[in-house]
């Protein structure tokens, strides 16, 4: 199938079909930044849940921060009340200026699908169209596109992504994006490139794919592969923000493949601790920055003392200090590409459901409790 040079979600035109997938204590407006100036794309703030947003909880809004140069404001929601949606989506449009909003039914972590949210929710078909309902009702006045992210069900004996689709473009949704893989199976195995095929046959609406994108020419498989409008990155930009300088060159027709040496690495490293202090203060900031130095070394000779050194900085002249230490003339560890990076895990017993979910599809969720604080991504 032919590659999409570019994604349109209703009235907002991404020039990359690249989205970088929200993730929680990773996608702050620094590391956006920091991947819009290596490429192109559609770059999504960490996920907030709307009840948090609708109750002015001081967490949640310190989450909303955007950087200056931040043109285009996407956000994506958590939510299982589709009133609390939706006046959290009227927020978002009327006070924070966003270009675009997605909802989160992606989500597998037990504490999420334990109450209803999450990957869990899209099983019950007639509480998911009151929320996109809500949702897409609140932010239709300011020409606000709403999209979905969801996987492709609870396990494999209880599939919810085709109906998901097809709630989604009933409801006036602008593009749903697939998670190949079941909420039992979180982040393990290999995700199911078939079924983002099977989504694309069966909806109108735009279908982005997501899962196992480890290079720009997996970005590419993947869209031949399934005829999906874009993909959207996780885990394989995590340590390496320059695969969206690949991605913005691959789906342009240029054969680009980034293998920075250790010291263009060291470059990168420095920019981002840089953006995370100027954001959030030394101190904090240079906290942040600890939790990305294994992605960013890995495979790389660099030395245990220096790993845990810099795991452990508490200031930009400290950080200085150490990666001037790192050989800049170190090669790009060759067998390191293609291959998994961040979380990955077993495939869960079950999925932790709330009492009696399984017994219908249409029921309401009337009785599910909506925290007020952040939740994982999806």
């Amino acid at each position: 199938m032919p590659v999409p040079s570019s994604l349109t979600l209703g009235s907002l035109v991404v020039d990359t079909p690249v989205v970088l997938a929200p993730m929680a204590g990773i996608t702050n407006a620094a590391y956006r930044r920091l991947c819009a100036e290596q490429g192109a794309g559609l770059y999504v703030c960490e996920m907030i849940t709307s009840r948090g947003l609708v109750e002015r909880d001081a967490h949640t809004q310190d989450m909303l921060v955007f950087d200056e140069l931040e043109t285009t404001r996407s956000v994506q929601l958590y939510g299982t009340d589709p009133v609390y949606v939706g006046k959290a989506t009227e927020i978002l449009c009327a006070e924070y200026g966003v270009a675009h909003i997605d909802l989160n039914f992606g989500c597998p972590v037990p504490k999420v699908t334990r109450k209803g949210g999450g990957g869990a929710l899209p099983w019950k078909r007639g509480l998911l169209a009151e929320i996109l309902e809500e949702a897409v009702a609140a932010a239709t006045p300011y020409d606000v596109p709403v999209t979905i992210k969801t996987r492709k069900g609870l396990d494999d004996d209880h599939l919810t992504y085709l109906d998901a689709g097809r709630i989604a473009q009933e409801t006036g949704v602008a593009a749903i994006a697939l998670h190949g893989r079941t909420v039992v199976q979180a982040y393990s195995g290999a995700a199911d490139w078939d079924a983002i095929g099977a989504l694309v046959e069966h909806v109108d609406i735009p279908v982005l794919g997501n899962g196992d994108i480890w290079e720009a020419a997996d970005a590419l498989r993947m869209v031949e592969q399934t005829g999906a409008a874009g993909v959207v990155v996780g885990r394989g930009c995590l340590g390496r923000p320059w695969l969206f300088r690949d991605l913005a060159a691959a789906f342009a027709g240029e054969s680009v493949a980034t293998l920075p040496t250790l010291g263009e690495v060291r470059d990168v490293m420095r920019r981002h601790a840089e953006l995370l202090c100027q954001h959030m203060g030394e101190e904090r900031g240079c906290k942040e920055f600890r939790k990305h130095v294994s992605w960013y070394l890995k495979g790389f000779a660099a030395g245990g003392t220096l790993r845990r050194a810099l795991a452990l900085v508490t200031s930009l002249a400290e950080v200085d200090a150490l990666l001037a230490e790192l050989d800049p003339a170190e090669p790009f560890p060759v067998l390191e590409l293609g291959t998994p990076r961040g979380r990955q895990g077993s495939p869960r017993a079950r999925v932790a459901l709330p009492d009696g979910w399984l017994d219908d599809t249409d029921g309401s969720g009337a009785h599910l409790q909506e925290d007020a604080t952040e939740v994982t991504g999806g």
